[in-house]
């Protein structure tokens, strides 16, 4: 009996001592550190784009049109792009120009001068700002028949969309994008076919009518001013002043960017200017973007058009009641309307 209780004690000292010896190096371990919880995506805050100044947007339009109509070939036209070149050139741009010479629907021959804008072009990473600066030939919507064959003013249809991207040149001029910025001002967009002049090229359905329109945007698509020139995307802006625009998801830029529109779009929204920028579709408009996204950029286009029911079905659309007449002057110019593009365009570009 004294034999097994010897052993019994000393089972149970040695079991005593084994639960010490645990205790003590339980005691010794580091504390458990909590587990890190998985790394969210972090998002990328937006940034504010420097703001839009609508007095030097509307300078910049009233500018252009107190050279008179820039009809491709006349002094006026000569001179108003002499300085667009020269302020362009102040505010930093490698300025380069396409010079040409291309056939109009009725076999006259125009020359043609598309203005490009270069900001920080050794970077790859692009995105493309366009607008046409050239002034319709003719009157062929005014009232007054006898008007058809005098040029318009083209305050709205050509002077507004180039006057925000003169008041963009400025601001980036001093606060740099990320991405690199290019501003195309194509020539010889508004001369295309008209009933009275030529009515076998009327035809909207027909080519020879398409290819009639964006002669300088059709010449830059087959020679480009850098060989493989690839931005992420075009804008084109088009009759972006007027007072009452409407800014509709136009077809074409649909089909080859809704991504871009989506995003053109929601900073709009977010900025304000949903009033302006509708949330709706609507048929294709031939513009330079058409002719740019032919040529394999990426193009969509912010253009005043004005929703309405007709036998084209419930996406049709008119424009403006300046269009293509002597009153599209100065006086159809909103400075509300070019802040609203102008800084819905900075907000995009700001944050690429």
């Amino acid at each position: 009996m004294k034999s097994r209780q010897i052993i019994a004690i000393v089972l149970i000292a040695l079991f005593v001592v084994s639960i010490g010896y645990v205790s003590l190096f339980r005691q010794s371990e580091p504390p458990t550190k909590p587990v890190k919880p998985a790394n969210k995506k972090e998002t990328k805050q937006e940034i504010q784009a420097p703001e839009f100044n609508a007095d030097s947007g509307y300078y910049f339009v009233k500018k252009q049109v107190s050279f008179g109509p820039r009809v491709p070939g006349s002094k006026a036209h000569s001179n108003c792009g002499d300085w667009l070149v020269s302020e362009l050139k102040r505010f930093g741009a490698e300025v380069t120009e396409q010079k040409t010479v291309l056939k109009m629907f009725d076999g006259k021959t125009v020359p043609v001068r598309n203005i490009i804008a270069s900001f920080q072009p050794e970077k790859d990473n692009r995105i493309l700002l366009c607008a046409h600066w050239d002034t319709r030939p003719f009157a062929d919507k005014d009232p007054d028949k006898s008007k058809w064959n005098k040029p318009i003013d083209g305050a709205n249809d050509g002077a507004s969309g180039v006057g925000v991207l003169q008041e963009i040149a400025r601001l980036i001029s001093n606060q740099p994008t990320e991405s690199g910025i290019d501003i195309i001002y194509f020539d010889v967009e508004d001369a295309g076919s008209t009933e009275f002049k030529n009515p076998d090229v009327a035809d909207v359905l027909n080519e020879k009518f398409i290819s009639s329109w964006c002669l300088g945007s059709q010449y830059w698509g087959f020679n480009k001013h850098k060989p493989n020139y690839n931005p992420k995307f075009g804008i084109l802006l088009d009759m972006v002043g007027a007072t009452n625009a409407q800014f509709n998801q136009e077809k074409y830029s649909l089909e080859v960017g809704a991504d871009i529109v989506k995003l053109v779009w929601n900073s709009a929204d977010k900025l304000g200017y949903g009033q302006y920028f509708a949330d709706r579709e609507v048929e294709g408009v031939i513009d330079d973007h058409y002719m740019i996204s032919r040529s394999g950029v990426r193009c969509i286009d912010i253009i005043d058009t004005r929703p309405q029911v007709s036998a084209m079905g419930l996406n049709a659309y008119a424009f403006g009641p300046y269009h293509h007449t002597h009153n599209d002057n100065i006086d159809v110019i909103d400075k509300e309307v070019l802040k609203a593009v102008g800084q819905t365009v900075m907000q995009v570009i700001y944050n690429q």
